[in-house]
C-alpha cells in the first residue's frame, strides 16, 4: 500500500506544471513590440515562484492516480486523501476527498483501524511552499475483528448451531436406521421362536388324534407332555417381551424380601439339569459367602440367575464347566458366574446389555432368542442397586460378576 501511494504521488508530480517564473514589470523601458512585460532571463531582479501542486491538479486527478496505483498492486481502492501545506498558523488543507476532514479528526479515536501514509509533493528546498499528500487506508488487524466482535460472535454461534443441528440430524437418521434393523431382526426372531412351538404343538395334537395313539395311554401322556413343555416355552417367551415392555416404561416393581441366595442358586441349577446334561456340563459351586441373605425380589432374582446360566449353556460347546462363587465384602454380597464357553469379543462385551442385541455366531443360527435376556439381567441388577461387570476372552469363556448391597 505504501508503494502504491508513493507511486501515485510521483504520478501526480509528473502531471504537474513545471515551476514558472513570475515576470517583473520594468516601467523604465519604453513600450515596444514586446511591451513593458519583457523578461530579462539574465536579470537577478526576476522573482521565481513555485506554483503549489494543489493548484495544478484537482480532486478527480488525485483520486484517479491513487486508484490506478492501487489497482496495479491488486489492492482495494478504499481510501481518503488530502493535500496539506504548512502555514504560520498550522496545517492548511488545500485539497481533499469528501470524508478526509472527518477521517483526520477521528485519527486519534480509531487510528488502529487505519493506516496513514504521507508522501511529500514538493522539493525540500522550497519548504515554505512544501505540500504533502495524506492518504488514509484501512489496514488488516485484529482490531478489525474486535470492532466486529458481536457480528463475528453471532456468526460463530450460528455456525455452531447449524453444524450441531446437522450432526444431530445425521445421528437421528443413523439411530432410526439402527432401530429399523433391530425391529426387523426382532420380528424375524419372534416369528421364528413362536412358530416353532406352535408347529410342535400342532404335530403333537395331530398325533394324539391318531386312532392308534388314542389307544395307547403312554403315547398320549408323552405327546401331552410335549404340548405342556412347548406351552411353557411360549409363555416364557411372551413373559420376556412383557418384562421388556415394563422395563422400558420403568414400571418394574419389586417385592423385596429376605432370600437365601445359596438356596436360590441351587434350585436354579436343578431346573437346568436337563440342559446341562445335554452339553455334558457340570457346575462347580464355591458358595463361600458367610452372609448369603439378600433383600431382593425372589422371582426376578431367580430369573436373573437363570438367564445367566441359560446363556452359559447356550453359548458353549460340549464338556461345559460352570463355576459359581459367592463371597462377602464389607457391605456387599458378590456373586460370580464363570464358564468355559465360546467367549465374546471386546465389541460384543461393550454391547451385550443393549436391548435386542445378539452376538453373531456365524452363519448357523444355532442359538435362539430375542436379545432381551441380558438387558433384563442389567435392569434387575440396577433395580436392586447393584453393579455388574463382564470379563470375556474369545474361545476361553466369560465371567459375570455382580455386587449387591446388604442393608
Amino acid at each position: 500500500m505504501e508503494e502504491a501511494v508513493l507511486a501515485a504521488g510521483n504520478d501526480i508530480l509528473s502531471k504537474s506544471v513545471t515551476p514558472v517564473t513570475r515576470i517583473q514589470i520594468d516601467r523604465n523601458k519604453p513600450d515596444g513590440v514586446l511591451g513593458k512585460f519583457m523578461l530579462d532571463p539574465f536579470s537577478d531582479n526576476n522573482i521565481k515562484q513555485i506554483i503549489p501542486i494543489s493548484a495544478q491538479v484537482d480532486v478527480n486527478e488525485v483520486s484517479a492516480a491513487l486508484r490506478k496505483a492501487m489497482k496495479a498492486n491488486k489492492l482495494d481502492t478504499i481510501f481518503e486523501f488530502g493535500i496539506e501545506s504548512p502555514t504560520p498558523h498550522g496545517i492548511n488543507i488545500q485539497l481533499s476527498s469528501r470524508n478526509f476532514v472527518e477521517r483526520l479528526r477521528r485519527r486519534d479515536v480509531d487510528s488502529a483501524l487505519y493506516q496513514e501514509i504521507i508522501v511529500p509533493l514538493a522539493d525540500n528546498l522550497t519548504s515554505p511552499t512544501m505540500e504533502v499528500l495524506h492518504v488514509f487506508v484501512p489496514q488488516s488487524s485484529f482490531t478489525v475483528f474486535k470492532s466486529l466482535g458481536w457480528m463475528i460472535f453471532g456468526s460463530i454461534v450460528f455456525t455452531i448451531i447449524i453444524v450441531t443441528a446437522f450432526a444431530l440430524t445425521i445421528r437421528t437418521m443413523l439411530g432410526q436406521k439402527k432401530l429399523s434393523e433391530i425391529k426387523s431382526d426382532f420380528i424375524n426372531n419372534m416369528t421364528h421362536e413362536l412358530k416353532t412351538p406352535l408347529a410342535t404343538i400342532s404335530l403333537a395334537i395331530d398325533a394324539i388324534g391318531n386312532e392308534r395313539v388314542m389307544e395307547n395311554k403312554e403315547k398320549i401322556r408323552y405327546f401331552s407332555g410335549i404340548i405342556k413343555e412347548e406351552n411353557k416355552r411360549m409363555n416364557k417367551q411372551v413373559e420376556s417381551i412383557l418384562q421388556s415392555a415394563l422395563m422400558e416404561k420403568e414400571e418394574l416393581t419389586l417385592n423385596l424380601q429376605p432370600i437365601d441366595v445359596h438356596q436360590l442358586i441351587t434350585h436354579t441349577i436343578d431346573n437346568l439339569r436337563l440342559q446341562l446334561d445335554g452339553k455334558n456340563g457340570r457346575v462347580e459351586l464355591q458358595l463361600n459367602a458367610i452372609q448369603p441373605i439378600l433383600k431382593a425380589d425372589e422371582v426376578h432374582f431367580s430369573n436373573l440367575i437363570f438367564n445367566l446360566l441359560d446363556n452359559a449353556i447356550k453359548y458353549s460347546k460340549d464338556n461345559l464347566e460352570i463355576r459359581i462363587a459367592t463371597s462377602n465384602t464389607r457391605k456387599n454380597l458378590v456373586i460370580s458366574i464363570a464358564d468355559n464357553g465360546i467367549g465374546m469379543s471386546r465389541d460384543t462385551v461393550s454391547r451385550i446389555f443393549e436391548k435386542f442385541y445378539r452376538a453373531h455366531t456365524g452363519n448357523v443360527h444355532n442359538v435362539k432368542g430375542f436379545g432381551l435376556g441380558l438387558t433384563y439381567v442389567k435392569a434387575i441388577v440396577d433395580a436392586h442397586k447393584g453393579k455388574i461387570r463382564v470379563e470375556s476372552i474369545m474361545g476361553k469363556g466369560s465371567r459375570f460378576t455382580m455386587e449387591f448391597p446388604q442393608e
